[in-house]
């Protein structure tokens, strides 16, 4: 899952970017409303945190565009806007929803209730994602980033655990290296490394016999469909 982090206080942004990358999420960072509209522009992004009180362009302004997209994108699929404010009143958070925000989390808020909402909001793109996601013997609870097949529970790496939401919510669809690097990965990932293929190598390692990911040729992966 693509996520964009706004947020013009960089020690805040740092710590929520460290902490939601350990939960599996791929995060890029912008520092101010202009940059974000930028990278919004290059990127799909499943979920936009987005803090209201921005530097250069003001986050109702950022939320705005976002929701109504971009000429300049032909693509353009506008993401889930979670918004982060310190104003906390009823009329505050009506005002923000009006503005097109699906969310609205005043500060200080809970990392736990953070990941909770953002999960929320990623199930409402495209097709409804259920909570436990079930295949093959595999089950998978997201939220609380559990994993087991036939009953026996799997130590996953954030990224395995992610590699593999991705490949069973494609439900038997292939899913392309470069696709895994875009919404697993974030723009610190070298394209140029077998990232991908390392993971994908360790999960199948741990998710044992029979194989449940099938190696589709030049360069994709799907679940293996009975």
């Amino acid at each position: 899952m693509r996520l964009l982090l706004v947020e013009d206080h960089a020690r805040l942004a740092i710590k929520l970017t460290d902490g939601l990358r350990r939960q599996g999420f791929a995060v890029d960072v912008a520092f101010d409303g202009r940059e974000a509209l930028e990278r919004a522009a290059v990127i799909n992004y499943d979920v936009v945190i987005l803090d209201r009180d921005l530097p250069l362009i003001h986050g109702d302004e950022v939320c705005r565009r976002l929701i109504s997209g971009s000429d300049d994108v032909a693509d353009w699929v506008a993401p889930r806007v979670l918004m982060l404010t310190a104003a906390n009143s009823i009329d505050d958070q009506v005002e923000g929803l009006g503005i097109g925000a699906d969310d609205y989390l005043p500060k200080p808020f809970a990392f736990a209730v953070l990941v909770a909402r953002i999960r929320a909001l990623a199930r409402r793109t495209a097709a409804a994602t259920p909570p436990i996601i079930e295949h093959g013997g595999v089950r998978l609870d997201p939220a609380k980033r559990l994993a087991e097949r036939d009953g026996t529970p799997l130590t996953l790496r954030p990224k395995e655990f992610a590699v593999l939401e991705r490949l069973l919510t494609a439900h038997g669809d292939v899913v392309t290296s470069e696709q895994l690097l875009f919404s697993v990965w974030d723009e610190m990932a070298d394209p140029f490394s077998n990232t991908v293929k390392t993971t994908v190598s360790r999960l199948r390692s741990k998710l044992g016999d029979p194989p449940l990911i099938e190696t589709v040729p030049p360069g994709g992966y799907r679940i293996a469909v009975p």
